[in-house]
């Protein structure tokens, strides 16, 4: 392919010019465009596309009363369902985490990683495309669009060259600001932003660190079992609590 033949010089593979080149980000600027949107701090999560046409629908029928009031009501309408499709969306996510006790699994030796071409393509292709992108300005919906072309690419180049590229070990730091009115630099959060082609990487190794974990391994282990998150620790600390004081309280 071309991505390789871009990198390739004889027997030798130069990964480092390949990533720092940009090459890929040259292929997305020929064949796409770029589009600005605005957020603001206090924007709403549930608010849709839907709502913001209906709000500016209701701002151009000011001068008709009765546009008007059909307009203020399909907007009510449109926030109450676009409210209930959110509040799902949270229901959902509770609901599909575990809560319950980790099962024994079986004691196996530890087995060497295997990486395939269908391991990396299966791993682009599940990358999520409204992610920001990192210092090498490869956006994910590229990575997975183009999972079949870049897969035999990314697996062949890396496992040739054996080491990390320093362009993908890189972090851009942007601070976001907590509140609205920011007023000193504690208002702000510091967010990274990595490589989503490194973050690829390492979902390939996790896959492969958590079939090597020991079956003794505590059931109330939140940090790296799948499904359980920061939601579930909180959850079960405050159900011991009031499980507790709930039998010490007198009858």
């Amino acid at each position: 392919t071309v991505l390789k033949e871009a990198v390739t010089d004889g027997d030798t593979v130069n990964l480092e010019e390949y990533t720092a080149s940009s090459y890929i980000s040259k292929c997305t600027d020929d064949v796409t465009g770029s589009k600005t949107i605005i957020t603001h701090p206090n924007q709403k999560p549930w608010v849709t596309t839907e709502v913001h046409m209906l709000l500016r629908t209701r701002d151009f029928r000011a001068g008709d009363k009765e546009a008007l009031r059909k307009a203020k009501a399909k907007l009510s309408r449109a926030i109450r369902e676009a409210k209930h499709a959110h509040a799902q969306r949270i229901h959902g996510h509770f609901k599909d985490t575990a809560q319950n006790s980790v099962a024994v699994e079986k004691s196996i030796l530890p087995q060497a990683l295997c990486l395939t071409a269908a391991d990396v393509r299966r791993t682009l292709r599940g990358v999520n495309p409204r992610k920001a992108a990192g210092p090498d300005n490869i956006p994910g919906r590229v990575l997975r669009e183009c999972a079949d072309q870049l897969a035999n690419v990314l697996t062949d180049i890396s496992l040739s060259c054996t080491v990390v590229p320093t362009c993908f070990k890189t972090t851009t730091i942007v601070p976001v600001p907590k509140k609205p009115m920011v007023s000193c630099l504690n208002d702000y959060r510091p967010v990274a932003l990595t490589s989503i082609i490194m973050k690829c990487f390492e979902r390939l190794v996790m896959r492969h660190i958590k079939t090597q974990r020991p079956p003794s391994l505590d059931p109330l282990q939140f940090a790296y079992p799948s499904n359980r998150s920061m939601d579930d620790a909180i959850s079960t600390t405050l159900h011991l609590h009031s499980h507790v004081w709930t039998k010490r309280a007198p009858m």
